[in-house]
């Protein structure tokens, strides 16, 4: 079971780290560009020092396309509240219907 569970929480660490890697300048746009890519560069480091490792253990109990509809799952998750909590914008009833297809797609791909 730890095969199946420890891809899952470091894909769900390295989420946390590249959503704000991408996202955390918006607040701060009078930062200059450079400032922004170098500071991204370093968080996004530590998103891939975890979502290397999680591919590579999961894919001894997952396929490729699994993995990647994990993470894409993850994201959309992580991404929702971090654009609510973060950003100050909550989800839609559009943004719920647009997720909830992709969940659905998700459901497809491990569906025996």
């Amino acid at each position: 079971m730890q095969n199946h569970l420890l891809p899952v929480a470091l894909l769900v660490a390295s989420n946390v780290f590249m959503t704000f890697a991408w996202y955390w300048h918006l607040k701060f746009r009078t930062m200059p560009i450079l400032t922004v890519i170098l500071i991204s560069w370093g968080i996004a480091l530590a998103e891939y020092m975890l979502a290397v490792p999680a591919n590579r253990i999961g894919y001894a109990v997952y396929t490729a396309a699994q993995l990647k509809t994990i993470q894409e799952v993850i994201t959309l998750t992580v991404f929702v509240g971090f654009s609510a909590f973060y950003l100050g914008q909550g989800p839609t009833w559009n943004t719920v219907i647009g997720f909830s297809l992709i969940a659905l797609g998700a459901y497809f791909v491990f569906r025996g």
